[in-house]
């Protein structure tokens, strides 16, 4: 079977011009609806932002997935690898179907906190039903436990840490889309190099997404992803990290369990610096501060743009090695 080239850049390009054009049309909607970030305590903007990416975002990735599917279904594309794309399609419909509506539903539920500012316990329900969601209709981590209960802790656990992680990451303009953006890459390049061209073509879907969204968004906002683009990115990514079947027995790919964590390294470390930071001071978990990565960068000298930049390199180093894995 031939690499089908054309196809995931057809995903990429569909999916960069998908969410480059309707971020202009949302950004509109949410100032007709006043759906907007407000200048305030710990933010550097002056006015008022509209919080348009996520949905821009969403539009990117469901758009160019719905059209492309009904292209393969009806015949109206035809690639090298057609039918062994649409033999998977059918064989995981009912996978895909809650994939989709758990985009959706994790994108409502951070609109929904940035519209009404959730208090965390409600917000984190809603996190923990859609984990269990996934969990119950598709693959689940098992790290080599036998034990059906613990795969489904495990990967509800993983969703929601990964989540937040993104959550947390979106504290300075470009930083959370774009450490997206190369974590959803690279996982399509490896999904795609394994032949796993379900989860790849879901990777440069999210990844021409997000870059899209990028120019509105870095280095100077015109819009912000809020809470329920964040909370999409990091769902995306959790779900593109549980799909594939990374173990194998041959020497030495027995380390190649790691590489979800290696892709997404940047966002887990400071998702656990901040939180150690909070618990040895006693402060609550979900209470926002300014002790990010991102933060002790900028308290070292560089600007913003420079700390974002410098994170980038981070993941796109460290996720590059999980492909040598």
């Amino acid at each position: 079977m031939s690499f089908p080239f054309n196809f995931f850049a057809a995903a990429f390009f569909g999916a960069f011009t998908t969410s480059l054009l309707a971020l202009p049309l949302w950004r509109r909607w949410c100032l007709q609806t006043n759906h907007v970030d407000d200048p305030g305590h710990r933010k550097i903007h002056h006015t008022p932002i509209p919080l348009a990416g996520g949905l821009a975002v969403l539009t990117g990735i469901l758009l160019p997935l719905a059209t492309g599917t009904a292209f393969l279904k009806f015949g109206l594309i035809k690639i090298s690898s057609t039918d062994a794309i649409i033999h998977g399609i059918n064989r995981r419909s009912l996978e895909l179907i809650v994939l989709a509506c758990g985009a959706v539903a994790i994108t409502a539920l951070g609109w929904l906190d940035d519209k009404h500012e959730l208090r965390a316990l409600p917000k984190f329900i809603g996190q923990i039903l859609i984990a269990v969601a996934v969990a119950a209709a598709c693959k689940r981590v098992t790290l080599f436990v036998h034990s059906e209960f613990f795969s489904y802790a495990i990967t509800i656990l993983w969703i929601l840490t990964v989540i937040n992680a993104f959550n947390f990451m979106d504290n300075m303009n470009g930083l959370c889309s774009g450490i997206g953006a190369i974590g959803a890459f690279l996982f399509g390049l490896i999904a795609a190099a394994k032949g796993e061209y379900l989860v790849a073509i879901t990777g440069f879907l999210t990844c021409g997404a997000l870059v899209g969204f990028l120019p509105w968004n870095f280095p100077n906002a015109r819009a912000f992803l809020g809470d329920a683009g964040s909370h999409l990115v990091g769902y995306l990514l959790a779900v593109m990290a549980i799909l594939p079947h990374f173990y194998t027995k041959q020497e030495p790919r027995r380390l190649a369990v790691l590489t979800p964590l290696l892709v997404l390294a940047v966002p887990l470390l400071d998702l656990a610096q901040v939180s150690v930071y909070r618990a040895l001071n006693k402060k609550p978990f979900w209470i926002g501060d300014t002790n990010h990565l991102s933060h002790r960068l900028n308290r070292m000298g560089l600007n913003r743009t420079k700390a974002v930049l410098v994170l980038w390199l981070m993941a796109a180093l460290i996720g590059a090695s999980a492909c040598w894995l």
